[in-house]
């Protein structure tokens, strides 16, 4: 589990904390890793000041740009999907937003590649990376339906928008036995898949409904 450096940023209190912790274990969070994850990481620094109080309600939050900050439960779940089959060497997320996800996997995973197609929430985020001394985590604004291909394959992706579809680039750039997290728009509802890269197919499994900004392609200052 990596270190934060958080003397000087602000912090809740670790009741608080434990409190958020207890109702992800609660709604059939089982990954002591994640939780741990989850119970370090100050979810406060994310969002704006005013909405700080409310931090560490498992609810998702307004970031600006119509974009938000994910529920700390779809959070813990996509997470601990991706390490569900052991815990991956490098994983690619797209949708960096608030920053917030990629912090939870840089504290589990070697590392984490994550991409952003707002430019003011990238260097937002790159600030508070850079904050919290997080030296194994990548991040780039960038069109995010063409990934991160010259430093794939990754052994884990997690995509933190709703597609139409799974975009085809991201799925060359996952590794043969790599696991695949993503929220896909079928029949007017969006529903979580979990795709696994065998070496001759792409196996799919749609688990349960969620919410998510939509996926859009290019980038923007």
């Amino acid at each position: 589990m990596k270190d934060l450096h958080l003397r000087g940023i602000g912090m809740t209190s670790q009741r608080t904390r434990d409190r958020l912790v207890a109702r992800l274990r609660e709604r059939g969070i089982r990954d002591e890793r994640v939780l741990e994850a989850i119970g370090r990481v100050p979810r406060h620094l994310f969002v704006d000041e005013a909405l700080a109080s409310r931090a560490y309600e498992d609810t998702a939050l307004p970031i600006g740009f119509s974009q938000t900050i994910s529920q700390p439960y779809t959070v813990a779940r996509m997470t601990e999907l991706l390490l569900s089959a052991g815990t991956p060497e490098k994983v690619l997320e797209v949708g960096t937003g608030s920053g917030y996800q990629a912090v939870v996997l840089a504290m589990l995973v070697a590392n984490v590649y994550s991409v952003e197609r707002i430019g003011a929430l990238h260097e937002r985020a790159r600030r508070l990376v850079r904050e919290l001394g997080l030296r194994n985590l990548r991040l780039r604004h960038s069109d995010g339906t063409v990934g991160w291909p010259e430093s794939g394959p990754f052994d884990g992706i997690l995509v933190a928008a709703a597609a139409d579809s799974v975009p085809e680039a991201l799925l060359m750039q996952l590794a043969v036995g790599g696991r695949m997290v993503i929220p896909v728009s079928q029949g007017g509802r969006q529903e979580l898949v979990h795709i696994v890269r065998t070496p001759t197919q792409f196996e799919q499994l749609s688990l349960e409904s969620v919410s998510f900004v939509p996926f859009l392609p290019g980038a923007v200052r």
